[in-house]
Parts: structure tokens; sequence; C-alpha cells
């Protein structure tokens, strides 16, 4: 028999999917240093399905960016801030009187003893910052997740698609990179969401691939999951699947625009992952791609295609 879940622990994550898995080392380090709590994790509900991946989660809270949080009858023993450095998110926290709230120092919520926030430092490493303030040691490098898939080096995933239009990369482009792979013998679709069917459709039609190759609002969290952990490479821009790829150990190569990857890029000590960037940072939430993305040529990602196809591409000296 399971011992029950005794103390309430409640974690804000109400963001994306690469937000979710870049906060699973974290969340996976509360799970151990606390084994009997009930860990409670607040994201949009779409992602339920990924978080339980992570076997540190009992129970999904139903939440939407900084909405309130729902009060329940028993207040949390310890509230974690996952979500951001506040001051918005760590007042819903506040809201529910926890016993205790680990959170980035934010002026605005002076009440709460908590670490500096550094713009500078990775998403990973972030979180697990947060937790080492409160003697919780995490493994930044505890990414991984399970899945079913067996991998097919004939499968190419191409996800042209991202929240923001500073931070992707022309579809004409990514056409021209699907057709190279189909002309390498590799079958190739196209990935997105519901809203970026039309643009995976001109991926698509780009590259002359059959209407059934766009996989755009086709898949769930689920589906897109064990999709890219059976494909041999991922090619994609700064977006939250290039963190599937990470997580399942999926060859990809990763376009970075205005921000750098040593923010937001896969673990720099893995070969099989290979991002792209030219040194210059801007807005990522900007209304047209950024110019340095569009800096980065058709010819230099088919050369990360190859390199990371053939073991050439090395991390460090």
């Amino acid at each position: 028999m399971t011992a029950r879940r005794t103390e309430r622990v409640l974690v804000l994550r109400s963001l994306g999917l690469g937000d979710l898995l870049t906060s699973f080392p974290a969340l996976r380090a509360l799970r151990r240093a606390m084994p009997r709590a009930r860990i409670e994790l607040a994201l949009p509900t779409r992602l339920a399905p990924l978080a339980r991946r992570s076997d540190a989660v009992d129970e999904i809270v139903e939440h939407e960016g900084l909405a309130p949080l729902p009060a329940t009858s028993t207040r949390p023993a310890l509230a974690v801030n996952l979500h951001g450095r506040g001051p918005q998110s760590t007042q819903r926290l506040q809201a529910l009187a926890p016993d205790r709230l680990w959170a980035y120092h934010h002026d605005d919520v002076p009440t709460v003893d908590g670490p500096r926030w550094d713009p500078e430092e990775h998403e990973v490493a972030r979180w697990c910052r947060l937790l080492a303030h409160h003697g919780v040691e995490a493994d930044p490098t505890d990414l991984t997740i399970a899945t079913s898939a067996i991998r097919d080096d004939g499968l190419t995933v191409v996800h042209p698609g991202a929240a923001d239009a500073a931070r992707r990369w022309p579809p004409s482009r990514f056409a021209a990179l699907a057709r190279a792979e189909r002309r390498a013998g590799r079958r190739v679709v196209v990935t997105g969401s519901a809203a970026e069917r039309p643009l995976a459709r001109r991926v698509v039609y780009g590259a002359s691939l059959g209407a059934d190759a766009n996989l755009a609002g086709a898949l769930d969290v689920d589906g897109l999951v064990e999709l890219v952990a059976t494909a041999g490479l991922l090619v994609c821009g700064d977006t939250g699947v290039a963190h599937v790829a990470t997580a399942t150990a999926t060859p990809s190569v990763v376009l970075f625009g205005p921000t750098s990857p040593a923010r937001w890029g896969p673990p720099p000590a893995v070969s099989r992952h290979r991002p792209l960037w030219v040194g210059r940072t801007g807005d990522p939430h900007g209304a047209a791609p950024f110019p340095g993305l569009l800096a980065i040529g058709t010819d230099a990602v088919l050369s990360a295609i190859r390199d990371v196809r053939e073991g050439a591409y090395r991390v460090g000296p």
C-alpha cells in the first residue's frame, strides 16, 4: 500500500510546454526532498499528461497564467514559485496563506526571503538555484522523460512555429530543409499548434510534401512527445518542442534569434543537440522575425544537420 501523502505542497508553473520541461529537475528534487508530501502543480490542463511524466506530481491544479489560484479548505504547508520573478506570481501564492513560501526576491514582496534573480541565468539552473537556497539540491541534468517510442532515423520532424514572430524563421527556409531531407530519402512531417496549421501548410506545400505530412493541430501533448521521441531529427526554432528533443534524447538543430541558447538552449555538453545563434540579442516577443535569426542561412542549417547526423558536431575544445 502506498503511504498517504501528508503535507500539501503547491507549485506554480502556469506557462508553456518548454517552461514545464525546464522545471523538471526542480520538481524532481522537491519530490526527493519531500517524499511524503502531496505535491500539486498549477498549470494549464493541456499540459497535465506531460507533467505526470515527471514522476514528481501527485495532483494537477487547473490554472492559466496569472489568474487567481483556487482556494481550498487546506492551506499549503509550502508554496513554491517556479513561475517567474514576481511580484504577481508570488502574490498569487501569498494569497493562499501558505506556512512557507519559496520564491525569488522582489522589492514589491519584501516579506519573502529569496535569492536575487539573474536575468542571464539558464532557465533550468534558475529553478535549481531557488531550491538550493532552501537546502534542496537539484540536478540540472535531470531532464529525461520516459516514452514508448522506438527511434526511426528515417523520420525528420520540422517545427516552423513559435509563440512570437521574433522567433520564427521563414517558412520558405524550413521548406528548403524539408526538401533536402526528402531528397536524402527521409520521411518529413511538419508539426505545430492548430493555429499554426496554415504556417505548416506553407512548409508542406513549399517542400512538395503530401498533405498528410501536416500534423499541426493533430497531436495532443502526449502525441507530440511520442512523435519527437521516435524521430531521428528535430529541426525547430527556440520554442517548447526543442525541450522535448532534449527530454527524449532526440538529435536536434535549434535556431536561436533574440535569445541566447545560454539561457534557453539544450544542455551545452550534449553533442546530439546543435544550437545555431549569431550572437545578437533583442526582444523575444517582437512582431517581426528578429534580424539575428534571419542571419542564419539555409546552408548553415543544412551543414548543422549533417554534422549532428554524422557525429561531427562536438562540444568543448
